[in-house]
């Protein structure tokens, strides 16, 4: 009889040799893959809305040769059918190399792969650089799709970084249910980042595009979108965020630093649930040391968001990339052990999934894991601390937030509930010609006259000398058989606005004169 640990050896070589392949139950930093199996595509294809190559080359001079669009190289991980290969880690290394260049030859691949294994040896030596590119991954290549709709997640990456700087984290997320998508950190016309508003803006957009291409992917469950990135990519997701109402939860990791970029995300309009985890906080004598500025900072006035701030002490800004941890050296800090920063990393990737759980998928284990304190969930005590900042109550000061508030409160308090905005940010505030468009809206579109007659009278005591909104208030007068009210208003633009020929007209219908009290 064979005994157990010679059958166990037997099963092993059998299960190799027959090509099956299991789901590994361990990955990078001790996580543990969920109960999907992951497949992994690598998707070319240029955004034709954008240009990126001028017609001279800005690094040669030369003039510009082949397709000028910007390029977006797609990595893709989803919920796969079991069955497969899994890739190699050398393989997300060798994909950097058409990031930008979808006709590079296999030749100058492999050799662009070489050069990435010198950097490795340097960084951790010819023998741990060998076993890092070798290990198997969870992903399959090109695996057929699981059935069903999973929650979609956009990674940005940090500046200038790789689809895959956190390929650990994406394989993961695949794995417990989520489909993600991740693109290189390029510049707006080179491969170098640009870190000024308008490399912020390239990579928002490529975000936005990652989107776009999501809705086209059968397994996508587009009613549930976040958006998760580090450092640069941790900020401009937090643009996107307050831009694109389609996105229902936000995760950065030691992002929004830059202060002058962060001034661009509205306060008001990121309104989302928010996972904030930072490397260890810096003393204010280093804060000092280091020129920082700590006034106006994003995190401390996004007053709206329901934000969870998590603190890592063990990590430093570059240990949020997992190909950071990989090609770093043994020693990453003089006061943490490898061990713990990788802990602490793994730590990350858990309060990433339980937050995603319970703003995504309404998972109540999800939101008990987040309402526990770091050491209640297992975290070592010296190790993480948690914060939980609840979101104001009320509609956001935006013009969303007024709306739904007049749909709840009624369009017959608008002016009350503008000044109560107001109130609670100084800098709320509707223009003329948004009011005047919103009350043409609700006249013309939603067929509720009532509602328009209070936006426009809003209008007129907020911009009291503009002719244009007291002729828009008569009109709608009109429409509700006021005659008085609408000769009274026609007039009242006139006297503010004697050019004004289409109250002279309206006056005339309504068998008035220009002349007269006028009132509001």
């Amino acid at each position: 009889m064979l005994s157990a640990p010679v059958v166990r050896v037997f099963l092993f070589m059998l299960l190799c040799g027959l090509g099956y392949t299991v789901q590994a139950e361990s990955g990078f930093a001790g996580l543990v893959a969920g109960k999907h199996h992951v497949g992994v595509r690598i998707v070319q294809q240029y955004d034709y809305a954008r240009g990126y190559k001028g017609s001279t080359d800005l690094v040669t001079g030369k003039p510009t040769t082949g397709e000028r669009a910007r390029p977006i190289q797609t990595l893709v991980w989803y919920p796969a059918q079991k069955g497969g290969t899994p890739i190699r880690y050398a393989d997300y290394v060798r994909s950097e190399a058409t990031d930008e260049n979808f006709t590079l030859a296999e030749a100058e691949a492999d050799a662009f792969l070489a050069s990435k294994r010198q950097w490795f040896d340097a960084k951790v030596g010819p023998k741990q650089a060998q076993a890092l590119l070798n290990q198997r991954m969870w992903a399959v290549r090109n695996a057929p799709a699981a059935a069903g709709k999973f929650p979609v997640v956009i990674y940005a990456a940090g500046g200038g970084g790789t689809a895959y700087e956190n390929a650990d984290l994406c394989e993961y997320l695949a794995s417990q249910g989520y489909l993600v998508l991740a693109s290189r950190n390029l510049g707006t016309r080179t491969r170098t980042l640009n870190i000024d508003e308008q490399g912020l803006e390239s990579t928002a957009r490529d975000i936005e595009f990652l989107l776009a291409y999501a809705q086209t992917l059968p397994q996508a469950d587009m009613a549930h979108i976040a958006v998760v990135g580090w450092s640069w990519g941790g900020l401009a997701n937090a643009l996107v965020a307050s831009q694109d109402s389609r996105v229902k939860a936000l995760v950065s990791f030691d992002g929004t630093q830059q202060r002058e970029f962060a001034q661009a995300v509205s306060r008001t309009q990121l309104n989302v649930p928010w996972l904030y985890v930072q490397r260890r906080p810096e003393s204010v004598r280093e804060l000092s040391a280091n020129g920082m500025e700590t006034s106006s900072i994003l995190l401390n006035e996004a007053k709206y968001a329901d934000l969870y701030h998590v603190v890592m002490n063990p990590m430093e800004h570059p240990d949020f990339m997992s190909l950071g941890l990989r090609a770093a050296q043994q020693q990453l800090s003089k006061d943490y052990s490898r061990a713990e920063v990788e802990k602490a990393y793994y730590w990350t990737c858990q309060y990433t999934l339980h937050f995603l759980n319970a703003n995504l998928k309404g998972d109540a284990t999800g939101r008990q894991f987040l309402d526990r304190t770091p050491t209640q969930n297992g975290v070592p005590a010296h190790m993480a601390r948690q914060y939980h900042l609840p979101a104001q109550l009320g509609p956001a000061p935006t013009q969303a937030g007024f709306a739904a508030a007049l749909a709840t409160e009624g369009f017959g308090h608008a002016l009350e509930i503008y000044r109560r905005m107001q109130q609670q940010d100084a800098s709320f505030t509707l223009s003329e010609g948004t009011i005047n468009t919103w009350g043409y809206q609700l006249m013309r579109n939603a067929h509720d006259l009532p509602a328009a007659l209070a936006i426009f009278r809003l209008g007129t005591e907020l911009y009291p000398t503009s002719f244009n909104l007291f002729d828009s208030l008569a009109e709608a007068d009109e429409h509700n058989q006021d005659t008085a009210s609408a000769i009274a208003h026609y007039r009242r633009s006139l006297e503010l606005n004697p050019q004004n020929t289409n109250a002279t007209q309206r006056l005339r219908v309504l068998g008035a004169t220009a002349t007269g009290s006028a009132s509001k």
